[in-house]
């Protein structure tokens, strides 16, 4: 080696083959960066003598293209490190560039200061096999992707730069130590024992993932995904484990709100109640993006109302779902179902529609907080930290907001937070919005069905009664299946079920509209099967309607079916008739039960079919079972099997009727049942002979008096006599009508029941008519009066001839009879 005596100059250049070491170029520089010593390789290396260097700060020596600022900050770098290595580029004598590869070490100068020594290659003059190895070494060191190089007892031998920077704890703080002494925010425990299984299997493991939080960054949660492998020499002795990391955060975060978005998608809107709905979204939300969450909607929006808009400070809100981490929400101002004033972020937001973000709850920059005691005593006791409020909003209307607060988290809501709570809003609005809409829709078919089906069972004598409706669809609450029990003249009753094919609300408009058509046809004192044929025909003019209307005829107004029964207590006789209807069933006081073989009928909108009536005696406390075919028929079950199943339900016919009715539903209807149902028992009483009293009349206007004569003895003797003049003048009244305008036999019946019952029969078919007699007429005023003391008043007619009816009240009815009230249900 030639090294120079010249004053001022250090020759380290190394001559020899190609293939030997590497001619190095030497320069020191003191603490300032001026040039205090230059070698010989020097000088040969950049073409200038040490006369013109000495003395002269370094960067004089850079290229013009070198950005200054640069320069500073690496120095600054070189002086915190202890050293920098790389390339710079610099001027030869000629003014050429070259690009020099350099190392920065520190060392000490005659004068004990701190000075530098530079060594510098020339890159062009650099072997291949050099090259690739410095390039390797800048590579891993300027790569963006954090590395580092562990021993046996993975202590950290390198790191690059990016791994210094990603975690926050500086080169020199990490060499010599383990990763689980530097960083406790990470599973230290987990990455280290990965990395002992590759040291002693030497099987690479690729992409293991972890979370945790770093120097650099405490207050948020980061992802990594991390690969090691083994270091052997060429001995294949073992030299320690390499690992690279790569910051994985922003994928994990999206693949976590779209799995987020997912479950909310699943678990939100599984309901059509508006309550669920929002307590879902709460629950969704708890713990996985928030750490406690209201949803507060208007009260409107919880009765199926439109809202009204815009929202103003008097509008009723009412919190509808609420989650916490902590049990029993400790956090909330409210009760779910309570009443709320929203808090000033809420408010704000139902007005104008705004999201709202607050990352610190700071009384500083929160006003609010303060005003709001409630509230802030809640953020001071359990350390509410950070804020979200956001609108439950769809089609422009603002129906509710929904505020997500954290607490456990340390870190705050940032932008992707309040686009997550965004999206579970809106998700969440949409279902409001069709569960608000369902509760109009539900009320509203509600209400019709209550319209529809009776509200209780009249008060009569007649019958004991027990009766249970239940829609197939249960949710929506309306059905086509319907009952009734319907008071006629002299004490009898009507008892109808019927059922129209279909469910929903279309089915329970058609039932309407049958219902009525029997109640008024009833009144008319139709025979049954008379009934069921102006039914039928009534049908028929409604499935015409419809398809003039739509088209095609409706299958629930052509598919129904009806039975109806007349009872008469005084002489225990039932006439029955049916349109495709199941048969009744009879049960005996004994338990004997029959079902009775009706003719059959067509089912309603056929036309031109008869009906046929069935008259029987029944035997008091005789047991009448009416009901659909939705109890005794399913997809399971074929019809016999279900009368079977009826047959041993109704056996013991001794037990009151509400026992045997719940009996009947427990044996044969499931929870959900396919049809719709309806069931009515009816068990029969008989009006006792002492309390029906009759005469027969020969036609003779004479007799008149005799018939008043008859009535008042009969009234005084069942204690009546408050009503003797009343029913003299009535007597009078009818049986004058039937001398005059009829034929033999004529019959006064008078029938003490809940009211007093007048009547008179005749052989003629004429059908009276009440009339406005002038004041110059002698006669035609007997209905006019027959209507004006009586509560009502009708005609029948039968297979002999007529009867005229009137009844009046009995103000002594309630000592003189017993009341059957006790006995009656409403519709279930």
């Amino acid at each position: 080696m030639d090294v120079s005596e010249t004053p001022g100059a250090t020759d380290v250049t190394v001559r020899g083959d190609p293939f030997g070491p590497l001619p190095v170029a030497s320069v020191v520089l003191d603490r300032l960066g001026t040039v205090v010593r230059w070698s010989r390789a020097a000088e040969r290396m950049v073409g200038r003598a040490a006369a013109d260097v000495l003395g002269r700060p370094a960067t004089a020596l850079l290229h013009r293209s070198v950005d200054g600022t640069a320069v500073r900050a690496e120095a600054e770098r070189c002086r915190a490190d202890g050293g920098w290595g790389g390339r710079l580029p610099t001027v030869h004598a000629d003014g050429h560039r070259m690009n020099l590869y350099a190392r920065v070490c520190p060392m000490l100068g005659p004068d004990d200061g701190a000075s530098w020594l530079v060594l510098a290659s020339d890159d062009a003059q650099m072997p291949w096999w050099m090259v690739d190895q410095l390039m390797l070494g800048g590579m891993l060191a300027q790569s963006p992707i954090g590395m580092a190089l562990l021993d046996e007892e993975l202590r950290y031998r390198w790191l690059n730069d990016a791994l210094a920077r990603s975690g926050g704890v500086s080169r020199n703080a990490r060499l010599g130590r383990r990763l689980s002494e530097l960083m406790p925010g990470l599973p230290a425990e987990q990455i280290e024992e990965r990395m002992r299984e590759v040291l002693r299997t030497g099987v690479p493991i690729m992409n293991f993932e972890y979370r945790g939080r770093t120097v650099a960054d405490p207050h948020r949660e980061h992802a990594y995904s991390t690969s090691f492998f083994r270091l052997d020499d060429s001995a294949g002795r073992v030299l320690g484990v390499c690992y690279i990391v790569v910051d994985v955060t922003d994928r994990w975060r999206a693949q976590q709100r779209l799995a987020l978005l997912n479950d909310a998608s699943a678990r939100i809107g599984s309901s059509l109640d508006v309550m669920r709905i929002t307590q879902d979204l709460a629950d969704v939300a708890v713990p996985r993006l928030a750490d406690f969450v209201v949803v507060d909607l208007l009260e409107s929006v919880l009765r199926g109302e439109e809202p009204a808009q815009p929202v103003t400070g008097t509008s009723r809100i009412r919190r509808a779902g609420q989650r916490s981490v902590l049990p029993g929400c400790p956090e909330s101002v409210a009760r779910t179902g309570d009443v709320v004033q929203p808090s000033f972020p809420a408010a704000r937001c139902l007005t104008d529609g705004r999201p709202v973000l607050e990352p610190v709850l700071d009384v500083a920059t929160n006003p609010w907080i303060a005003r709001d005691r409630p509230r802030w005593a809640k953020i001071r006791r359990f350390g509410l930290r950070s804020l979200i409020v956001v609108p439950i909003r769809t089609r422009g209307v603002i129906m509710g907001v929904a505020t997500f607060v954290r607490r456990v988290r340390p870190d705050p809501f940032d932008e992707d937070d309040l686009l997550i709570a965004q999206e579970f809003a809106s998700r969440a609005a949409v279902w409001v919005d069709n569960a608000r809409r369902y509760t109009r829709e539900h009320a509203a078919a509600l209400t019709l069905q209550r319209s529809l089906l009776p509200h209780s069972l009249p008060g009569q004598t007649a019958v004991e009664v027990a009766s249970h409706y239940r829609p197939a669809d249960e949710s929506a609450g309306v059905g086509g299946d319907w009952f009734d029990v319907i008071p006629l003249s002299s004490a009898r009753v009507g008892l109808v079920v019927g059922d129209v094919v279909g469910h929903g609300l279309h089915a329970a408009a058609t039932m309407g509209r049958l219902r009525t058509a029997v109640h008024t046809l009833a009144g008319l004192d139709l025979p049954p099967d008379e009934l069921l044929a102006h039914l039928d025909d009534l049908v028929i003019r409604l499935a015409d309607e419809e398809e003039n209307a739509a088209g095609s005829a409706s299958t629930a107004v052509l598919g129904a079916t009806c039975i109806f029964a007349v009872y008469d207590p005084v002489s225990r006789r039932c006439t029955l008739a049916r349109a495709g209807h199941p048969p009744p069933a009879l049960v005996s006081p004994g338990g004997t039960v029959d079902f009775l073989d009706l003719p059959v009928g067509p089912p309603l909108g056929l036309g031109g079919l008869p009906f046929e009536s069935t008259e029987l005696e029944l035997v008091e406390g005789s047991l009448l079972a009416l009901y659909t075919d939705g109890l005794v028929e399913d997809r399971d079950n074929d019809v016999d099997a279900g009368l079977g199943q009826l047959r041993a339900a109704l056996n013991r016919a001794d037990r009151p009727l509400e026992e045997i009715r719940d009996r009947v539903i427990k044996e044969l209807l499931p929870d959900r049942p396919e049809d719709d149902v309806a069931f009515l028992l009816a068990r029969t009483h008989a009006l006792r002979a002492e309390r029906v009293a009759s005469w027969d009349l020969p036609l003779d206007p004479a007799v008149v008096a005799l018939a008043r004569a008859h009535a008042a003895r009969q009234l005084v003797a069942w204690g009546c006599g408050e009503e003797v003049l009343t029913t003299e003048l009535v007597v009078s009244e009818l049986v004058t009508n039937a001398i005059r305008y009829a034929t033999e036999p004529i019959r006064l019946r008078l029938i003490r029941d809940r009211t007093l019952i007048c009547e008179v029969s005749d052989g003629s078919s004429t059908s009276p008519r009440l009339r406005h007699s002038r004041t110059t007429d002698e006669g035609g005023r007997g209905l006019f009066l027959v209507a004006q003391f009586t509560q009502r008043w009708g005609a029948r007619y039968t297979p002999r001839g007529k009867t005229i009816w009137a009844e009046q009240p009995l103000r002594s009815f309630d000592t003189a009879l017993p009341s059957w009230g006790g006995f009656w249900d409403a519709p279930v």
